[in-house]
């Protein structure tokens, strides 16, 4: 039998987050001193003391600081189950967010959507263009349902899906094929560099960069690769964005020593796997089965 509630744990945190008793009963419109009585019988069921009086000041004692973290866990988990029951509930989601990453190829997502579409063609669907950290930011937001990154999520579940090779590359007529010889990476730092922006309004990364004393900074992979098309610098694209150029001589490889591709791990991220809807699974496993006969660097 469960000594304590979670309505007194909610009063446990509102006191913590508001910087008092007084100031949480105008937050969560009770009584002080039914505030008061929550957390006085929270502490006698715990058997601790959750809080010390300094003066005016209310403030956490350690074992209140700790199970502040614990508390907050419970309500946090709480209303996951509660939004876990609602999607139940309510059977087929009305709407589908995904964030994608620039770089992620675009075609396989478009063709699990149509898949999608044509099963639930009530389904509203919002795509969201990002970079790096950007589609993990967006996921911890709770703004985007599913999100397709080259970056892991720390407190979220991470599936690899598909690994996409990045070539050095630049038009046909750059000065840096006009060398006619393989290249050391020292050798591109004199050169413009086209680097995409992380989308992430917080943790950006800079992935990418290597230090070229001219960088033209762009906000999507498109413009990077219409720049290098136009033999304004050059850049590490991905394989899937950029087969056609390459195959129309638009771009070429870069002959250098070593570091002329990348690979890179793109990874299928979410939050929780029981909040997402009938769609959102049907999506999970279209694009599964579409990453798994992508094209790479050994089929060329």
């Amino acid at each position: 039998m469960q000594k304590t509630t979670l309505e007194q744990w909610r009063m446990f945190a509102a006191v913590v987050d508001a910087g008092g008793f007084n100031q949480a009963s105008a937050v969560v419109h009770k009584s002080q001193s039914s505030i008061h009585h929550s957390v006085s019988k929270l502490e006698e069921a715990l058997g601790v003391k959750l809080f010390e009086v300094t003066g005016r000041k209310v403030g956490l004692t350690d074992a209140g600081t700790l199970m502040l973290r614990r508390g907050r866990y419970l309500l946090e988990e709480a209303a996951r189950i509660e939004t876990v029951a609602q999607t139940l509930g309510s059977g087929v989601e009305t709407e589908l967010r995904i964030a994608i990453d620039g770089a992620f190829p675009q075609t396989l997502v478009h063709q699990a959507l149509e898949k999608v579409s044509a099963l639930y063609p009530q389904l509203n669907i919002t795509m969201i263009d990002t970079v790096l950290s950007g589609t993990n930011e967006l996921i911890a937001e709770s703004e985007a349902d599913i999100g397709l990154s080259p970056i892991m999520m720390s407190n979220g579940l991470n599936e690899e899906i598909c690994v996409i090779d990045f070539l050095a590359v630049a038009h046909p007529d750059h000065p840096l094929h006009q060398m006619q010889r393989n290249l050391a990476l020292d050798e591109l730092k004199p050169y413009r560099q086209i680097v995409v922006r992380d989308s992430a309004t917080q943790n950006k990364t800079n992935a990418g960069w290597l230090g070229a004393e001219q960088r033209w900074t762009v906000s999507n992979m498109r413009t990077s690769i219409d720049l290098v098309s136009q033999g304004l610098g050059y850049a590490w694209l991905p394989l899937p964005a950029i087969a056609a150029a390459l195959e129309q001589q638009q771009l070429k490889p870069l002959p250098l020593n070593e570091g002329a591709s990348r690979t890179v791990s793109f990874y299928l991220n979410f939050r929780d796997q029981d909040l997402l809807g009938p769609a959102a699974r049907e999506f999970i496993g279209e694009l599964r089965f579409l990453s798994m006969n992508m094209p790479t660097s050994d089929d060329r």
